[in-house]
């Protein structure tokens, strides 16, 4: 593959999805893993548009951590930037699904969230290499959650500064990897200003800055380029540049919503890619790129689990073809 143009880092793990739907934890009879992690999902996504990508995060010396990156190798992303740590186990989290299949995360089975090898990435051996080559860096902020990889998370931020890397934060939220949420309301948005595109769920938006709505955010924070915030079938809202808008959702039978919000985002950034950031500023371009993220988001609820559902570009196109919002 050449140079990677996008670094995705955070965290690679199994969902281990509920086979029978409807039922609490405790309930469920069998779970049935799946290769995922916000970042991680970004980074194939990518790859399978056709954007050169690699991921960045640690993983354990475990037949799980073998399994992730395997697969991120059979996708064709670069991984120079995996670290793997000797001792601390691969993330896998367990996730319920309602009659749905909208999911819940239920938590870690029989280990502590501070205790998995992700929260192990090292600042130190962040590949500067990457960086030098790559055109934006997309970050998650679960990892700040633990000590070790929260230096990594700003040391990445320091490289991308130094070889001028536009940032792509995806918020993420999710209460069960902290030991104290309310500790995240306060380290998440000391990354706002760090950063130059912020993509939130409406929750996120919510539970963040009081407001859903994304002109109203990207004037608060007033250094940001632009502002998504995705609202699962009720489609997403966006202020890129000077333009404001709305999208609905396509209508489509989903079978799985997992990952579906990394495979939009991952879709905005390849077209960031395509058309350039300078782009923005016309209307009519910029409600393009957020049209074909949001194909990108609603391909991959169709099938289970969310790399294997993921779309290529030629089906993107072709979805769009025949699909209208």
């Amino acid at each position: 593959m050449s140079n990677p143009r996008v670094l995705c880092l955070g965290e690679i793990l199994f969902d281990c999805l509920a086979d029978q739907l409807g039922l609490k934890l405790e309930e469920v009879k069998s779970w049935t893993p799946y290769p995922g992690g916000a970042p991680a999902n970004v980074a194939c996504a990518l790859v399978k548009l056709g954007t050169p990508t690699a991921f960045i995060g640690a993983v354990g010396e475990d037949e799980p951590g073998n399994a992730l990156v395997k697969l991120l190798e059979d996708v064709g992303v670069e991984t120079t930037g995996v670290q793997r740590h000797p001792t601390a186990p691969t993330r896998q989290v367990y996730v319920t699904r309602d009659l749905a299949g909208d999911r819940t995360f239920a938590g870690f089975g029989e280990y502590d969230t501070s205790e998995f090898a992700d929260t192990r990435l090292s600042a130190k051996h962040l590949p500067s290499s990457l960086f030098q080559e790559a055109d934006f860096l997309v970050l998650g902020t679960l990892e700040l959650a633990y000590p070790e990889s929260e230096q990594a998370i700003y040391r990445a931020l320091e490289l991308a500064e130094q070889y001028d890397l536009k940032i792509v934060l995806d918020v993420n939220w999710r209460p069960v990897f902290w030991h104290d949420p309310n500790i995240a309301h306060q380290k998440i948005p000391e990354l706002f200003n760090k950063v130059d595109f912020l993509k939130l769920s409406k929750e996120e938006a919510e539970w963040l800055f009081e407001t859903a709505d994304p002109g109203a955010i990207t004037y608060r924070l007033a250094s940001i380029e632009g502002v998504l915030v995705t609202d699962g079938e009720n489609g997403c809202t966006y202020c890129l540049g000077e333009n404001e808008g709305k999208l609905p959702s396509f209508s489509i039978p989903v079978v799985d919503t997992t990952g579906a919000g990394d495979s939009f985002l991952a879709g905005f950034v390849h077209q960031l890619r395509q058309y350039g950031i300078h782009s923005l500023r016309d209307a009519e371009t910029a409600k393009r790129i957020v049209t074909y993220a949001s194909a990108v988001g609603a391909l991959t609820t169709i099938k289970a689990g969310a790399i294997a559902s993921q779309p290529t570009a030629a089906e993107v196109e072709a979805f769009l073809a025949t699909n209208q919002l």
